[in-house]
């Protein structure tokens, strides 16, 4: 196995468990707002909604980089880098909601950074 595959191996898998989680997120933040209310959590920035369709989009873009991360593409590695970094920002949103969560979000979304900035450039010296 060559060296740091298996961080592309994780970012890749990370980015595709994070969008279909932001995509359920986002999904549930808009049509069952209530269930996230019922925490009275106070928002910065927005509401409830607002940040479901953060989620949904957000969550839609970690997906197509997660398949561009796959095929080997650059697209996937300077998306996933970018859309990593803003989930950082958005976790601190959720923070008020879903705390201990939000926390291993971000971390796990650190180690996805690491894996495509320092390992994810592999693919086309291969």
């Amino acid at each position: 196995m060559e060296r740091g595959l298996g961080w592309i191996l994780f970012a890749w898998l990370m980015l595709l468990v994070a969008g279909v989680i932001s995509v359920i997120d986002g999904i549930s933040a808009l049509a069952y707002s209530a269930f996230f209310a019922d925490y009275g959590a106070r928002f910065v920035a927005g509401n409830i909604r607002i940040w479901g369709w953060i989620a949904l989009v957000m969550g839609i873009v970690e997906i197509v980089a997660a398949i561009s991360v796959w095929r080997g593409g650059e697209f996937g590695r300077v998306a996933g880098i970018v859309i990593a970094a803003f989930s950082i920002f958005v976790q601190l949103f959720w923070i008020p909601i879903v705390p201990l969560w939000a926390l291993i979000s971000m971390v796990l979304a650190i180690l996805v950074i690491y894996g495509l900035t320092v390992h994810g450039g592999r693919g086309k010296e291969a």
